[in-house]
């Protein structure tokens, strides 16, 4: 490859505002696969909590015992067992009033229940906005950087007689840089939202479930007392 057309030579002698587009895609670029390793984690995580916590409460095993346990001191809840001990902490808090009725009860476990959810929700939503954005507008950002360049380029043919293609086709392939880093900044976080999205949507599905039925066994339990 001749070394004036070389991916480095290119970038070395791109125009300031073509190297400013790329230093701002690469770091959009690198921060996103941050943030998919770490969210592609935090997500497996979920499900695999929620499908441990689920097999355990459906097991038979005493709510007072299930609750004892996700409270003990070296234990840290995540989750679905954040959103069981808001419920039924809430539900034993009422209980232990007097002449409150088992409805009022069981709406309240429900409401404190849906309170922990949009909390939870809100923690696994976290930094998928960055990707929607990264997927959006980088390639916009990376086609600034290419007009920007070939601007440049034809500019500096102004004052030449006669224009060749070897005069022209540094500048111009300097600029399209720009358009590809565009492209692989925007590809992989329009992918990995899409995934993330729809895994999330899975999850809080499940959680919205799980208050649904427990809601139901409180309510047997409130009315059977």
């Amino acid at each position: 490859m001749n070394a004036d057309l070389s991916l480095f030579h290119l970038i070395k002698e791109a125009s300031f505002i073509v190297q400013l587009v790329m230093l701002i895609l690469v770091v959009a670029s690198v921060v996103s696969w941050t943030y998919i390793f770490s969210k592609t984690r935090e997500l497996a995580k979920a499900a695999d909590i929620a499908d441990e916590f689920e097999e355990e409460f459906w097991s038979g095993v005493e709510l007072s015992d299930l609750y004892k346990r996700l409270t003990d001191a070296d234990f840290e809840p995540e989750g679905i067992e954040k959103i069981f001990l808001a419920g039924y902490r809430e539900y034993s808090r009422m209980r232990q009033k007097a002449g409150i009725d088992p409805e009022v009860q069981v709406e309240n476990a429900q409401r404190a229940m849906k309170i922990e959810l949009n909390r939870e929700l809100e923690r696994l939503d976290e930094h998928l906005p960055f990707l929607a954005t990264v997927g959006s507008i980088s390639p916009y950002v990376g086609l600034f950087g290419t007009v920007w360049g070939i601007m440049n380029s034809f500019r500096s043919l102004g004052n030449v007689q006669q224009a060749t293609l070897a005069q022209v086709a540094p500048g111009i392939a300097e600029a399209l840089i720009a358009t590809a880093m565009g492209l692989f900044a925007a590809i992989p976080a329009v992918i990995a939202y899409n995934r993330f999205a729809s895994r999330l949507d899975r999850l809080i599905g499940r959680y919205e479930l799980f208050i649904d039925e427990f809601v139901v066994l409180l309510q047997r339990q409130a009315h059977s007392q």
